[in-house]
């Protein structure tokens, strides 16, 4: 079993002023998506200039932030949030949601292709091969930080891997299961999935590669975005098995965890839109 490195989650520290390298891979996930546009746009993509592509990132962050922490409050911890509702504004506490993080980035299309005049579908085909590397950089965020760890594996399997993060959890587990109770009293830990590798790989590299190489040539409008909402929502909800459950949670109907029924619409809707805007065209 692999010991998680155990990163120091501050990357430099100045008097008062600490940079995380949490916060690190939003930068880094931000400048990939400025450097990426930038070549659509130079590789002949006349939608975006890059003035434009400059505006709308500002959008694209507020909406990440705002619907990211608005997601995790109603997704999530909602109960908790409604009997302190003060909390919800304790950002440095953590708590963000990738599905809320999107529809934020959803209505932020929506106001910017208005605003601009651009084509809310257009728009969204610009942008979607652009966010999966960013979403690749925020997994590795997640890693670093020893979080969002995933389930509990065999004690031999090669990708094993031990959170000390983890240790309350792995005393809970424990308590229910006599072969990990065994592991844990002799390697004070349990084996676990590094899923957020996993995540990092099928929802960050593959999913990237498809959809960049797939946008490549012309598509109907609205499909590449199709391509993306249903991709990503199959590669999490696979991921979502590796993951461990959100302890307040824990798994839901049929034995699903929350980002997998959060995962279901998008696969739906996205497999619905390739095909319809497919035809559409060819109807056209």
């Amino acid at each position: 079993m692999i010991i998680h490195p155990q990163f120091d989650p501050v990357l430099i520290s100045i008097g008062p002023v600490a940079i995380r390298w949490y916060a690190l891979s939003y930068i880094v996930g931000f400048i990939l998506f400025i450097w990426l546009g930038r070549r659509r746009i130079a590789q002949g993509n006349t939608l975006f200039t890059r003035e434009l592509l400059d505006d709308f990132l500002t959008w694209g962050i507020l909406g990440v932030i705002l619907g990211g922490r608005l997601g995790y409050i109603l997704f999530y911890k909602f109960s908790d949030y409604l009997a302190d509702p003060v909390s919800m504004f304790k950002v440095w506490e953590g708590g963000m949601s990738f599905h809320g993080g999107f529809l934020g980035v959803v209505v932020a299309m929506w106001l910017f292709s208005k605003k601009h005049k651009l084509g809310f579908l257009k728009t969204m085909d610009f942008v979607a091969p652009l966010v999966p590397l960013g979403l690749a950089s925020g997994r590795i965020g997640n890693f670093i930080n020893g979080e969002l760890w995933g389930r509990v594996t065999d004690i031999n399997a090669p990708w094993a891997m031990g959170f000390p993060q983890a240790h309350y959890e792995d005393v809970a587990a424990a308590a229910h299961n006599p072969q990990w109770a065994q592991w844990l009293a002799q390697y004070g830990m349990l084996p676990r999935h590094p899923s957020q590798l996993y995540q990092f790989a099928l929802e960050g590299i593959f999913l990237f590669a498809i959809v960049w190489i797939f946008s490549k040539k012309t598509r109907p409008a609205g499909q590449v975005a199709s391509l993306f909402l249903g991709g990503y929502g199959f590669f999490r909800f696979i991921a979502e098995f590796a993951r461990q459950p959100d302890d307040y949670l824990g798994l839901l109907t049929l034995g699903l965890s929350m980002g997998q029924w959060l995962s279901l619409p998008m696969i739906v809707l996205g497999a619905i839109g390739f095909i319809y805007f497919g035809k559409k065209n060819r109807l056209n």
